[in-house]
């Protein structure tokens, strides 16, 4: 048997494409600014991180990287983001949790609106306006992250109500800019990771061991399904919500 070097199937690439990247300084962002890079993608990071690290990993793969750090909470950030553009992808992977129960937070409601501006608010404004910006160029594909959490209501009780119940919003974003956005050529998706190392989640103090795959989930593991939502792969693929969680999850 001889070795064989494949080229990368077309329907898998992303050469000539420019995706965002939202959260990208860390976890599942910034590994998917990786895999972008290794599938030949222009890239445009941001996040309220510093970028520099993650720049220089994507650059280091080959890919001209472009960074925007800031708020995208901030009044207009989605249009600057535009503005650097041109956009054919978007991988949304900012977000935010608070590892406190919301109940025994001091400040409630405060804590609630938060999450809820950047987890939800964010994806519909930001996607609205992606959606948009994509069309007119005669379409595109973007992925939102939203959570095992959304589909179950938490793994267990020490899921923040507050997280779960936003990224239960963030599946019904999913499908309802993907019924406005499909007749213009934008496929709008999601995946729904299960537990996984991220510093985001690094709280999180359940036994690894006590989840059926007996282990967290790698964020790598999480930016290639992001890849194939993005990819001429599926190109027939629009509100769907990838569960990608070992099997803490199946319904």
């Amino acid at each position: 048997m001889t070795d064989r070097t494949l080229p990368l199937p077309s329907a898998l690439s992303l050469a000539g494409k420019r995706v965002v990247v939202t959260g990208a300084a860390s976890g599942i962002g910034r590994a998917t600014a990786s895999a972008a890079a290794q599938l030949g993608a222009t890239l445009l990071l941001t996040d309220r991180a510093p970028l520099g690290e993650v720049k220089a990993e994507a650059e280091a793969l080959g890919a001209a990287v472009d960074t925007l750090q800031g708020d995208l909470t901030a009044e207009g950030f989605a249009q600057r983001l535009i503005e650097r553009g041109p956009v054919d992808g978007l991988a949304h992977c900012a977000g935010i949790l608070f590892r406190e129960p919301l109940l025994e937070s001091d400040k409630v409601r405060e804590r609630f609106m938060q999450t809820m501006d950047v987890n939800v608010l964010v994806p519909i404004t930001l996607g609205s306006a992606m959606i948009e910006h994509m069309a007119a160029r005669g379409g595109g594909k973007i992925v939102m992250i939203g959570s095992v959490a959304g589909r179950t209501g938490g793994t267990a009780l020490t899921t923040p109500l507050d997280y779960a119940a936003s990224k239960g919003a963030v599946h019904v974003v999913i499908r309802w800019l993907s019924r406005g956005a499909i007749g213009k050529g934008v496929h709008v998706n999601g995946i729904a990771p299960g537990p996984i190392q991220t510093p985001m989640t690094g709280g999180n103090t359940a036994d690894p061991k006590s989840l059926p795959s007996g282990r967290r989930g790698r964020p790598e593991e999480m930016a290639w399904m992001i890849m194939m939502l993005l990819s001429p792969a599926a190109s027939y693929v629009s509100g769907a919500v990838l569960d990608c969680n070992g099997g803490s999850y199946v319904g």
